[in-house]
């Protein structure tokens, strides 16, 4: 069958080239935006860059510009015909430094002023200063502007911003005379401004290491650093090695703090008291710091509390623009095919009398018009290409739709029973586990470098026959698949090698003859389940990868890793057909939507992203964990997604909307296992604090009023209910629960290691 089609891929860090302005200039009321990646004006102009906004000052810009570089070229005829019908004195403008309190025209140094400017006018921008205009990070092969054989960002092209700077005395007397005037302010904006503490800190810092004013530096660290929210200590603990200029080349962190502006989003009246404080105390250099590095996202309406606050910060780059999360998502589930339900045995042991089609001819109905209900919001059928049903497939989803007429109907009166796998003297050391659709096999990832299969019914691991053997076969009989297997190798285990570093994520195919692994060795790799070798390994991430997991439908899968970068394969293709990039950190674990036309990463970046399939676009940044992502699930509708963090809560995310719609709280460590019940009424939790904790679902989602979601403020309260939602927890015996996974019928499989 046909893959997705190749060609070049659109995602998040695409970057579009827009000519950079100053705030409140480029005519969006609602969006304040700095210049990322051109020289500083001076401070004696900040100020007044900031008070006034002539209407016409773009067309001023662009003369100034052009005259500029007229007279830098001795064109001193067509500077002086220009000049004269614009009506602009450039000799006056010159000296005051701005025009009509507009841009600066000619401060400093007049090459640096004239590159500074036709940069902004031409649309012709350094790669920090776009990478700034669009919020992501830079790929590495725009900032690597490097000598040749170094493959680190020139240092000076990334911090170009912090080449320019005040006083070094002043900087805390600037910071804690903010700090001073945040605290004094009402209350309703003391939240949405203390939010600017962090970003403020971090570049002040930043501009002072470079400049090489370290002794400063570690004094305005030492002083201000424990003002910080606890869930940036990782951050500021990073932060605190970079003592010196030197430091500064090639680290990862910096390049995410330079190349990636800090989203703040406060109400119109929180950010014009602040504005009117900085004019007033023409304090420019941390005005230049707003403008140079940090997007704020203005809206109209009442401020937000501090509750709300909280509940959507602690990523490592802010919130996420509004803007980010208005693009349509197609969360509706495909139709099913329609496959006849034959009778079997028992169902005509169970009948007594003629009433057989009747019992049975209802529920084929009601299968047949459901497949035939095309939910509105559900994508095309052949949006993305997918594999065509074999005939073991066809059998698969018959058995799955019997076994759904047995389905155990869950609810807060009708709990789960859990079956718990604890694998025993794991001294290799378990890092991953997955259950077949079936629940038939259980793998286990080790770090050793081994991944192990079991068979957890009492049909033995078999292999194929040798070649030899297979040639006497009469391949037309009716039981062929069966007389291939090799019953001298029947045993309950295998072990499967080939990986040269701990594997860490393990997923079975959909029709359980494939099973995918990956590992810190930077591969993905294909087991075949009939002969328990390898039969590709894939190699597109640099570093270690982290998660791994098929799609629904197979042929697909995705995975993520150290490379900050999440990539989606086919099993027929050797390489990536798309690969998705704008995590600032690890892509810790990755799932498909149960339509497989998307794909939601979690990252050590505090941020999950949902991500386009067709296209290859982020449609969803979630912001509000505050520690590294390690769970996800998507409810078996697609509309909701829950996701579990170090923090030790679980988020749940309404998708169409892109909003948060509850918070989760009873975990005391790392949540590893999340997973909703095939109705989809309850979740299960599992996490390092050894317990299984099941959720009423149900409530937590009717719950929800999603009319309001569409407000443009996103004020959204979380309701404060955990422990209603809260239906049982239950605790193991020194063992992390690190997989969880309901049987067609709704039983509960949890496995975990014994750590004594």
């Amino acid at each position: 069958m046909a893959a997705i089609p190749d060609g070049p891929v659109k995602s998040e860090t695409e970057l579009e080239v827009k000519p950079d302005s100053v705030n409140d200039i480029a005519g969006n009321p609602n969006v304040v935006q700095g210049i990322g990646g051109t020289p500083k004006t001076s401070p004696s102009v900040a100020a007044t860059v900031a008070s006034v906004t002539p209407p016409d000052i773009t067309d001023r810009q662009t003369l100034l510009a052009v005259l500029q570089f007229l007279k830098k070229n001795k064109l001193l005829e067509s500077e002086e015909t220009l000049r004269k019908e614009s009506g602009l004195c450039l000799d006056n403008e010159e000296q005051s430094g701005s025009v009509d309190g507009g841009s600066v025209c000619a401060t400093g140094d007049a090459e640096g002023s004239d590159a500074s400017l036709l940069s902004r006018v031409s649309g012709v921008t350094s790669a920090p200063a776009a990478a700034a205009v669009t919020g992501a990070p830079v790929p590495a092969k725009v900032t690597s502007a490097t000598s040749a054989g170094d493959d680190q960002p020139d240092v000076s092209v990334v911090l170009s911003a912090y080449s320019q700077q005040g006083d070094p005395a002043l900087y805390q007397v600037y910071y804690s005379g903010l700090k001073k005037f945040i605290e004094s302010v009402l209350d309703c904006h003391r939240a949405e401004l203390s939010q600017v503490f962090y970003p403020l800190f971090v570049h002040m810092y930043l501009e002072l290491v470079y400049n090489q004013h370290e002794a400063e530096a570690k004094d305005f660290f030492d002083k201000f650093h424990g003002d910080q929210e606890c869930y940036y200590q990782d951050d500021l603990r990073v932060l605190s090695g970079l003592t010196k200029k030197e430091h500064m080349k090639g680290n990862e962190t910096l390049l995410d703090f330079r190349t990636s502006k800090f989203v703040l989003r406060i109400s119109r009246d929180s950010y014009q008291l602040l504005k009117r404080h900085l004019q007033e105390r023409q304090n420019n250099q941390i005005w230049n710091i707003i403008q140079e590095h940090l997007y704020i996202d203005i809206f109209d309406g009442m401020p937000r509390s501090k509750s709300q606050i909280d509940s959507m910060s602690g990523s490592l780059a802010g919130e996420a623009r509004r803007e980010a999360n208005k693009a349509k998502v197609f969360y509706g589930l495909l139709k099913e095919p329609e496959i006849e339900v034959p009778l079997d045995d028992e169902d005509e042991e169970a009948e007594n009398e003629e009433g057989k089609p009747k019992k049975k001819k209802p529920k084929k109905d009601s299968l047949g018009s459901k497949s035939k209900k095309q939910d509105p919001n559900a994508p095309q059928q052949n949006r993305i290409p997918l594999p065509e049903l074999k005939d073991s497939d066809k059998l698969d989803k018959i058995m799955n739709m019997k076994e759904a007429t047995k389905r155990i109907r869950l609810g807060p009166d009708s709990l789960p029973s859990i079956c718990f796998y604890t694998f025993l003297n794991a001294y290799q050391g378990l890092t991953a586990v997955d259950f077949t659709d079936d629940s038939s096999l259980i793998a286990g990832g080790f770090a050793d470098s081994t991944v192990r299969v079991w068979s957890v019914t009492p049909k033995k691991l078999r292999g194929v026959k040798s070649a030899a053997d297979l040639s006497l076969i009469d391949k037309e009989s009716d039981d062929v698949l069966e007389r291939i297997m090799d019953e001298k190798t029947a045993s309950e285990s295998k072990i499967l090698y080939g990986h040269s570093g701990p594997v860490y994520g393990t997923s079975f195919s959909p029709d359980r003859n494939y099973l995918l692994s990956c590992s810190e060795d930077g591969t993905v790799r294909l087991w075949s389940l009939q002969t328990f070798t390898c039969l590709v390994g894939y190699k597109g991430h640099n570093y270690p990868v982290w998660d791994t997991q098929f799609s629904p439908y197979g042929y697909y899968f995705v995975s993520g890793g150290h490379d900050r970068v999440a990539r989606l394969w086919a099993t027929d293709h050797y390489q990536p057909l798309r690969m998705f990039s704008g995590h600032l950190a690890d892509v810790t674990s990755t799932r498909f939507h149960p339509n497989c036309n998307y794909v939601v990463t979690g990252s050590a970046d505090r941020t999950i992203r949902l991500w386009d399939v067709l296209t290859g676009n982020c449609v969803r940044i979630l912001t509000g964990h505050k520690g590294p992502i390690h769970s996800l699930a998507f409810s078996p509708n697609g509309k909701f997604l829950a996701s579990g963090a170090t923090d030790g809560r679980i988020l749940l995310w309404d998708i169409g909307h892109g909003v948060m719609i509850g918070e989760l709280k009873g975990h005391t460590d790392t949540i590893y296992a999340l997973k909703f019940s095939r109705d989809g009424e309850i979740l299960a939790s599992g996490s390092m604090d050894n317990t299984v904790k099941l959720w009423d679902a149900t409530k937590a989602f009717d719950d929800i009023e999603t009319d309001d979601f569409t407000a443009a403020t996103g004020h959204i309260t979380l309701p404060e209910n955990s422990q209603d939602i809260l239906l049982g927890t239950y605790v193991t015996k020194s063992t992390a629960v690190v997989h969880v996974h309901f049987t067609r019928r709704n039983l509960l499989l949890a496995a975990g290691s014994y750590n004594p």
